[in-house]
């Protein structure tokens, strides 16, 4: 067995992550089926102008709620980060990124610039809720037998949970020599076509 065999295995060891917004797939498939109904209706019952604007219509907003709400996507492997925003994916080795951070958004940053993570949302609501529930947990309470604060984590909000989770595959990988790189970044055309066509033909339909 060769020197690198013997150290294939522990490469292998961490699975592939993949992060994606709950709430954002339940309201996108939502707001799809109600598009696709009332336009599925406008194409049926509707006259000839009524059926190409709903038409137009369908062709902007299906790609539109798609790309905001089914389409994002973080996925963290052992030697790059994949970030699929709206209409770009990006692909990043790890020793390529340089910080992961979550002020008002998750972003992550490189020597050449810094990406939003989409598929991390960052909710200022659920990080007051979480700093209440640490207040009150670091409060002193009487102890009365087995009801005695035990010292529990400290509880973080989703995307804080989150980006720790990929600073700590970041710092396993940064210095792998299959994790090092340039940032790729890529157009998402399957969702840019469709939805020029839909805007520039819906115009015209309005304006006639």
């Amino acid at each position: 067995m060769t020197s690198q065999d013997r150290t294939s295995p522990p490469q292998q060891q961490y699975a592939e992550r993949s992060y994606r917004s709950p709430a954002a797939l339940v309201g996108g498939a939502l707001l799809l089926l109600l598009g696709l109904w009332l336009g599925g209706d406008a194409l049926l019952r509707g006259d000839g102008h009524t059926r190409l604007t709903a038409l137009f219509a369908l062709l902007l907003g299906v790609p539109l709620v798609i790309a905001f709400t089914l389409r994002p996507l973080v996925r963290a492997g052992e030697d790059r980060l994949t970030v699929r925003n709206p209409f770009r994916t990006i692909t990043l080795p790890w020793g390529a990124v340089e910080d992961l951070r979550a002020a008002f958004s998750a972003e992550v940053f490189t020597s050449g610039g810094k990406y939003q993570l989409w598929a991390v949302p960052v909710s200022l609501r659920q990080r007051k809720k979480v700093s209440r529930q640490a207040a009150r947990g670091a409060a002193p309470r009487p102890r009365f037998g087995l009801d005695a604060d035990a010292g529990g984590p400290v509880p973080r909000a989703m995307a804080d949970q989150t980006l720790d989770e990929l600073r700590e595959i970041k710092d396993r990988a940064t210095h792998r020599e299959s994790a090092q790189g340039e940032p790729v970044v890529r157009w998402s055309y399957a969702v840019l076509a469709p939805l020029v066509v839909g805007a520039v033909g819906l115009a015209v339909m309005v304006a006639v």
